[in-house]
């Protein structure tokens, strides 16, 4: 079985890191390459850096933080944030970075996945659907979390399977940084219907969390930003006992 991973994520606003609740009430957490230092010595996977911050330089303002990150950090790391070109996404690998992460651009226009698997690779493109629950069905928002669309969670994500993504990076907006634990049914679901690794995000709050995302729902992935940032659990400690837990997980000869 293959190793379940710990992925710190930085969402980084005008050079910092900031974190909030279900999308908003943002907060600084500090420097993203810091950061990111800090959780690669700690032991963690892989990294993503997602630029929330709407510029009209929004391709120079990407490039410059992957070639900022890979110049500083030797670890895997996913970058995204209002990427919607093959353009852009050329950009960006040739500055360092391992994958990019599609969320919006993806929805608006699907054949642009099939595009960028073609030309670059299905490894090293991640879809980032950003999805709630509304009257009972999953519905895909896109702006960051601010409109709805009128796809469905499951069947947006077997599309773009189909279409020749690697990764789907699924964050639930509604349990986003509330740290009551990942949307454990829809992860489920997901993971037994897709073919791709799954990687959970929204609602990280203690190891036991992680602990059941990985065993009950079978993610490939869990990603958490606030319990990282702010020293609530330390990627050291959460591996441990997911090691104590049975749960195959990476351990540095160092934790």
């Amino acid at each position: 079985m293959l190793a379940k991973r710990i992925i710190p994520c930085l969402d980084v606003k005008d050079g910092r890191t900031v974190k909030g609740i279900n999308f908003e009430q943002l907060r600084d957490a500090g420097d993203p390459i810091e950061l990111g230092k800090i959780y690669s010595d700690q032991g963690a996977d892989e990294l993503v850096f997602l630029d929330i911050t709407a510029t009209k330089e929004k391709r120079k303002t990407l490039g410059d933080l992957a070639e900022n990150v890979a110049r500083n950090l030797n670890i895997p790391f996913t970058i995204g944030g209002g990427i919607k070109s093959v353009e852009e996404v050329e950009v960006l690998l040739a500055k360092g970075a391992d994958k990019v992460s599609i969320n919006s651009a993806a929805v608006r226009n699907p054949g642009l996945v099939n595009e960028l698997a073609l030309k670059f690779g299905s490894q090293c493109i991640v879809i980032a659907i950003d999805a709630k629950q509304i009257e009972d069905q999953w519905r895909v928002h896109v702006a960051g979390g601010s409109i709805p669309t009128d796809k469905e969670l499951y069947s947006w994500a077997q599309e773009v399977q189909d279409r020749g993504a690697g990764e789907i990076l699924f964050t639930s907006m509604d349990h986003d940084g509330t740290k009551a634990g990942f949307a454990v049914d829809a992860l489920g679901r997901m993971s037994q219907e897709l073919t791709i690794p799954v990687i959970a995000s929204g609602g990280a709050g203690t190891i036991d969390h992680f602990v059941d995302v990985f065993k009950n729902a079978q993610a490939d992935a869990g990603l958490a930003a606030s319990i990282f940032h702010f020293g609530e659990i330390s990627i050291p400690e959460l591996k441990n006992a997911l090691h104590k837990k049975q749960v195959p997980i990476r351990l540095n000869h160092s934790l």
